[in-house]
């Protein structure tokens, strides 16, 4: 049975993922340019200099504009003799502490994507399937010349701009991408088909599956 408290989790994990889509969908212009343009700028910096620097310059940075915007407020409080009080009350006030369940839940799915990710990876390095193994194999093949091209840090900035460029790309074009990816997974399956029928081992994986 769902609890009181198993329903507030779900829907805090449903508008989080609103939230998410939100930006990434950019529903809101200001604030998804905001996120992209600062995640990037943060990015970028941490290819060029050292994460300690760009932690430090930040956080500087954002202190110096707290600093002087409540050293603002206050004189402009005296000069104009009002009492509106602390200008961040209301972020000082917000609740950021985690509660026990949020935790619970968080590592009980972070659990679970990582046994899912420990079986995935000793199937295919134990040969569960060949034909799943050599399609792996291929996959980390074309790896080693990503790597040979880009480093792990360029590879972060260009997964992120994708994150903020592709989903939008792929809403306002859905039904000729679609078509276009329908395609290539008719002809991936035609090879894996055909490679299956000339390899006896991917049968006998196979008929041990149905066992």
């Amino acid at each position: 049975m769902v609890s009181l408290e198993d329903l507030k989790l779900l829907r805090e994990i449903e508008f989080s993922k609103e939230g998410l889509e939100s930006l990434i969908y950019w529903r809101d212009v200001k604030k998804s340019g905001i996120v992209f343009g600062s995640g990037l700028t943060i990015l970028i910096a941490m290819s060029l200099f050292s994460l300690i620097s760009v932690f430090s310059y930040v956080s500087l940075l954002v202190l110096f504009g707290t600093v002087s915007f409540r050293i603002y407020k206050n004189v402009l409080q005296a000069v104009q003799k009002t009492s509106e009080g602390h200008p961040f009350k209301e972020y000082l006030d917000f609740d950021l502490t985690l509660s026990q369940e949020k935790v619970q839940q968080l590592t009980t799915v972070a659990v679970a994507h990582a046994n899912a990710l420990l079986s995935e990876l000793r199937r295919l390095f134990l040969v569960e399937d060949l034909v799943d193994s050599i399609k792996f194999g291929v996959v980390l093949y074309c790896l080693t010349y990503v790597g040979a091209i880009f480093n792990g840090m360029t590879c972060v900035i260009i997964a992120f701009v994708a994150l903020f460029t592709l989903p939008k790309v792929y809403e306002n074009n859905k039904q000729s991408i679609d078509a276009y990816l329908e395609l290539v997974r008719s002809k991936i399956l035609e090879i894996t088909e055909k490679v299956k029928a000339a390899v006896p081992l991917g049968k006998k994986a196979e008929s041990d599956k149905e066992k």
